[in-house]
């Protein structure tokens, strides 16, 4: 009865564990290699928020900026403005303005030097 207990155990090859143990560090050099990258792509979206953010705290500025603008340029507030401060000057009607258009230049001036 020994020899059928023994004949019936199986034997594990030298190439099956070696399959075993090369499957094994594949699977473990995968699993590093895709948390790595995993990594990476969260790093780079962190950053493409963070640039997202930046671009629309600029445009919110030049809104901002825009707006403060078409206040100062207001034509009642810059004449209230401008009488607060007690200027002298005088508001012109409009038809008594005129228009100059400038003359074109007739002689060129040069840099450069006969020798």
């Amino acid at each position: 009865m020994n020899k059928r207990r023994q004949n019936n155990q199986t034997k594990v090859s030298g190439m099956v564990i070696f399959s075993l143990i090369v499957g094994g560090a594949i699977s473990a050099v995968g699993g590093v290699a895709h948390v790595y990258f995993r990594n990476c792509q969260i790093q780079t979206a962190r950053e493409i928020d963070a640039v997202e953010r930046k671009i629309e705290r600029h445009e919110l500025e030049t809104r901002t900026i825009e707006m403060r603008k078409e206040q100062i340029m207001n034509l009642f507030a810059m004449k209230k403005t401008l009488e607060e401060l007690g200027t002298d000057l005088k508001p012109i009607h409009a038809g008594v303005s005129e228009n100059v258009i400038p003359k074109e230049p007739t002689a060129v001036a040069s840099s450069e030097t006969s020798l």
